[in-house]
């Protein structure tokens, strides 16, 4: 298997993705191929005691970098020589299993989408993290790519978020539900309330088994396996997830360190707070995946440091072998037949 590896992007780039790189070729077996400039990558090696390339690791050269500034639609025009659109054409010409980029999100969703291409009959990819909750996990679709939506998108987004959770999740009738203001069909916008009438199709159909609605705070109680929403409503609940995460962790961490018999407390209960933490760290959980492309392709945290691209290798690493992009492909076309049984 080769993962590809944008070196260039993130905030602790090239040396956080370099060491990465390594710890994760060397746990995982992969080989990882890193996109960027050849001789910082190679300072890079130097600076972490390495002389030659270890084994599984190759570097191809890409004398561009994309920025957070950079303009996304201009970035295939404008930084065709860039680490991340070499390294996506690698992916779409066949010399990679998956791409990885810890850069600009924008930039990496367009240059994705015109060079590895959106599977066929998919109208718009979207990324869909894996968050925690009471239950479990859940799969929230979309949260940030797709600001604007049309029932369909959201629709197609029930469907692909179905099959992601079944493969890695592990849940075998995943239960789709759209965010909203309320649990009544009557409730949302205008989009939610014609995308209801769409999964309730589709639950009928067979395709998916769609719970109806679910409000923020019953999703993060475990009511729904998948969560389906426009990418403006996602993104601000992933973002409310993280900032309450970093809240509460906060917050223990100051009770325990308020005297010698709270600190006693943490003693006694640091494994649960591990977990617990463990659960919330984004260097554990990996990345985001661009659900709906040809290939998997992960955005990693802005902010990764080594943990965090290793975790994003292991996630690249599970996204080929559960093949959830060739399950889309195979069934995406169900979703059509429907649409067309309707307007007969």
């Amino acid at each position: 298997m080769r993962i590809i590896i944008d070196a260039m992007g993130g905030d602790n780039a090239p040396k956080a993705v370099v060491q990465g790189a390594i710890d994760a070729a060397k746990e995982f077996g992969v080989d990882i191929v890193l996109v960027g400039h050849g001789e910082t990558i190679l300072r890079c090696l130097n600076e972490i005691g390495l002389d030659n390339l270890p084994k599984g690791i190759e570097v191809a050269n890409a004398d561009d970098v994309v920025t957070m500034e950079d303009d996304p639609t201009s970035v295939m025009r404008e930084h065709r020589g860039s680490s991340l659109v070499v390294g996506l054409k690698m992916l779409a010409d066949g010399n990679g299993d998956a791409f990885i980029s810890a850069g600009s999100t924008g930039a990496l969703l367009t240059a994705a989408t015109l060079t590895v291409k959106r599977v066929k009959g998919v109208r718009r990819a979207a990324f869909g993290p894996v968050i925690p909750t009471k239950g479990g996990s859940a799969v929230l679709i979309d949260c940030g790519a797709n600001v604007e939506c049309t029932p369909e998108f959201l629709l197609q987004f029930g469907f692909m978020g179905s099959i992601y959770a079944k493969q890695f999740l592990g849940i075998r009738e995943p239960r789709v539900a759209i965010l909203s203001n309320g649990t009544e069909e009557c409730k949302g916008t205008d989009l939610h309330r014609a995308a209801y009438a769409l999964l309730k199709q589709a639950d009928e159909a067979g395709l998916l088994h769609f719970i109806g609605n679910v409000e923020g705070r019953d999703a993060m109680l475990g009511a729904a396996d998948v969560i389906v929403a426009d990418g403006f409503s996602g993104n601000i609940l992933l973002k409310s997830v993280e900032g309450t995460a970093l809240f509460m962790m906060s917050l223990l961490k100051k009770t325990f360190t308020k005297n010698l018999f709270t600190k006693l407390g943490y003693l006694l209960c640091s494994g649960g707070i591990g977990a617990m933490k463990g659960m919330l760290d984004y260097r554990e959980t990996g990345g985001t995946a661009l659900i709906g492309l040809n290939k998997p392709v992960i955005k990693a945290h802005g902010s990764s440091d080594a943990r965090a691209i290793r975790s994003a290798v292991r996630q690249a690493v599970q996204s080929v072998e559960r093949g959830a992009d060739k399950e889309l492909a195979e069934n995406i076309g169900r979703l059509s037949a429907l649409k067309e049984q309707k307007e007969q």
